[in-house]
């Protein structure tokens, strides 16, 4: 294949492809162009939401509240959508550094189909549990209408999430970060427009800030579509001829590939389902304050993953292509930009955490409190790099089980536990120190997996 005319990263890209040697300062500068789309994409989303949850924290603190109380169950049904999506791919990933072009294209057909099916049936059982879930996790009865009706109109947009995020999966697993980063970011511009149209000029309040988001995401997930399937030069479907209909040994791979991180995000979901019960008697104050941190945290923590996606795209062509000893060296490169990324966002947050707080809500009691559990939190984002970035090379790898069994015995072992243990004495700040010292652990035993290079074993 001619590469003369290739942009720089395509030209890396298919260096890896063609088993050729690469230098430290190569592979350097190709991480770096394939983080950057990433990290502004991610960074972008958590702007969106920032903006969002500020709109709304503006309103009241119910309203805040209603949103905050369901916010981890939709983080749940997130985690379980990207599962599917990863689970095809990396299968993607590995054969296109295997230069089997056609073998990607079969797997990218297949996997539109069990997406659109595992969204429908996720969707249909929202559905049918929305009225009950704000009861379940303690709501109090002021919130619980909002929160419903919110929950709801988010569920029925899963096909959209589903699509956007499997379409952006498969464009950025064949090396384009470009696109997908550049329709992440025209979606939070239309979100935030939507959002203010739908809560604002309408005046419809939490429902508004639902509908925009669902609207946003719609528009987004028919854009990622064409680029995908109309306009790609690797996995573009325009003249080429396939079956769609799903075949067992791709379905066996994903499940092997995506059910133990689906495992993962639904025990851990489900974890912070749990933290979300042991932070609901505290208050209306408390819930909002730990909703709007969570936002705030995020700005740090996005960078992360970002990185992580480089990370899975370059980790799964170097392996399709058989280059052990390169993709050991991605991975390496990878965590420690991660690790220097977060460490600098962590020291900001820190520094700036009050500035930050008071966007989000003008209510004082607030503000005091999100300022302290993020001064907390900041200690961990080194070691929470770690183990976003390692997730992230295990992944490409296709080494699921062991970093999902790591992650939900760190989570259930430690965080709840001390959770449980430390909101009586200490109310949120207790929560958040178990989750600063669950944090820092977990990024340390992902680091140890990473040195032993038992993740390569596994493709």
């Amino acid at each position: 294949m001619n590469i003369a005319h290739q942009s720089n990263s395509d030209r890396l890209l298919e260096m890896i492809r063609l088993k050729q040697d690469m230098t430290t300062r190569q592979q350097l500068s190709l991480t770096a162009q394939l983080s950057v789309p990433a990290i502004l994409a991610q960074l972008s989303m958590i702007v969106m939401f920032f903006i969002d949850a500020a709109m709304v924290g503006h309103l009241g603190a119910r309203q805040s509240a209603s949103i905050g109380l369901v916010e981890t169950t939709t983080w749940l049904l997130g985690g379980l959508g990207s599962a599917v999506s990863m689970g095809f791919s990396v299968q993607v990933a590995h054969a296109i550094g295997a230069n089997d072009f056609n073998a990607a294209r079969r797997i990218l057909r297949q996997s539109i189909v069990c997406a659109l099916l595992w969204s429908i049936m996720l969707t249909l059982l929202c559905v049918a549990v929305h009225r009950q879930l704000p009861i379940w996790l303690g709501g109090s009865s002021d919130i619980v209408h909002d929160a419903s009706i919110y929950f709801l109109i988010v569920s029925c947009c899963g096909f959209f999430f589903q699509m956007e995020g499997l379409a952006g999966s498969m464009l950025k697993c064949a090396g384009n970060m470009k696109i997908p980063s550049a329709l992440n970011i025209t979606m939070c511009v239309m979100d935030v427009a939507f959002n203010y149209l739908f809560i604002y000029v309408l005046d419809l309040g939490v429902k508004g800030a639902a509908i925009g988001t669902g609207v946003a995401v719609f528009i987004t997930a028919g854009l990622m579509l064409y680029f995908l399937l109309c306009r790609s030069k690797i996995l573009g479907l325009k003249g080429y001829r396939g079956s769609f209909t799903p075949q067992a040994q791709v379905v066996r791979k994903a499940f092997k590939i995506g059910a133990p991180m689906g495992l993962q995000h639904l025990l851990t979901g489900s974890a912070y389902i749990v933290i979300t019960i042991i932070v609901a008697p505290l208050g209306v104050i408390a819930i909002a304050a730990n909703s709007f941190a969570i936002t705030v945290e995020s700005l740090c923590y996005m960078p992360g993953f970002g990185i992580a996606e480089a990370a899975t795209t370059l980790v799964g062509q170097c392996l399709g292509a058989k280059q052990q000893q390169l993709a050991r060296s991605f991975a390496h490169l990878s965590v420690k930009m991660g690790m220097l990324t977060m460490t600098v966002m962590g020291a900001l947050m820190w520094v700036f955490a009050t500035e930050l707080m008071q966007v989000m809500s003008p209510v004082q009691d607030i503000i005091t409190l999100g300022v302290q559990v993020l001064r907390i939190e900041a200690w961990a984002e080194p070691m929470f790099a770690a183990s976003i970035v390692c997730n992230g090379i295990f992944v490409g790898a296709g080494d699921t089980l062991r970093p999902a069994a790591m992650s939900l015995g760190s989570m259930w072992g430690i965080r709840l536990t001390l959770s449980a243990l430390l909101a009586p004495i200490y109310g949120l700040q207790g929560v958040w120190m178990a989750m600063c010292i669950e944090l820092c652990f977990r990024g340390l035993i992902f680091l140890w997996r990473l040195a032993s290079g038992k993740w390569m074993n596994k493709y």
